[in-house]
């Protein structure tokens, strides 16, 4: 367990075996990247990297990338300038987006959303875990549509009492009817990640190095 000279606090596992493969991880309000370490093990592939990002605001012993509604947008703008600096720095030394994966928690799912459709480089695939969309019309406007294109895939729980499950539902719905290629999944959980999910995106994730 290392860290990386970034604009963000960080936790870095290398890979197993050695290879550019990258996957970034973005928590949610109040963790830390702390709180993902045991993720590797459930990702489970020797060739992966690992960086865990810690956001950028303070939150109660923990780490937020914005505030809370409704004064929620200075911090995702904020959270996504950062973003951008430390992917720019990233590919620029070791990495590469091709061989890069963005995971997403909650905050860090809306971020996965907010920042990577934006992004102008595009990643092997994008992750969100629980999470909803600030704005979804405007996201639509200023997305970039080679990005869009992409592998994206989105989970959320049927019982989720913090981010309603219908409205993470209904948002997918129009990302993928304005042409976002989305994968949505639902699972009998609240909000949390559940091994079975887990699992699941291992595969997902296996498929798209290794086919």
């Amino acid at each position: 367990m290392q860290s990386l000279a970034l604009p963000l606090d960080n936790i870095f596992f290398p890979s197993k075996i050695p290879s550019q493969k990258l996957l970034v991880v973005l928590h949610g309000r109040g963790d830390s990247s702390e709180g993902f370490l045991n993720l590797r093990d459930f990702i489970n592939i020797d060739e992966m990297n690992y960086l865990l990002l810690d956001a950028p605001f303070e939150y109660f012993g923990g780490r937020s990338w914005y505030n809370l509604p409704p004064h929620q947008l200075p911090g995702i703008e904020y959270s996504r300038e950062v973003l951008t600096e430390l992917f720019d720095r990233l590919f620029e030394e070791n990495f590469r987006p091709e061989d890069t994966f963005l995971f997403g928690f909650s905050q860090g799912s809306l971020l996965t959303f907010e920042f990577g459709g934006r992004y102008e480089k595009s990643f092997a695939g994008y992750i969100g875990i629980s999470g909803y969309i600030y704005d979804t019309e405007k996201l639509l406007e200023e997305a970039d549509r080679k990005v869009i294109q992409g592998s994206w895939l989105c989970t959320h729980g049927r019982f989720d009492n913090v981010l309603a499950y219908e409205i993470s539902k209904e948002q997918v719905e129009r990302l993928q009817k304005g042409g976002w290629n989305i994968e949505f999944h639902s699972y009998d959980k609240e909000h949390t990640i559940d091994r079975d999910e887990l699992e699941m995106v291992s595969q997902w994730i296996q498929k798209r190095l290794y086919n």
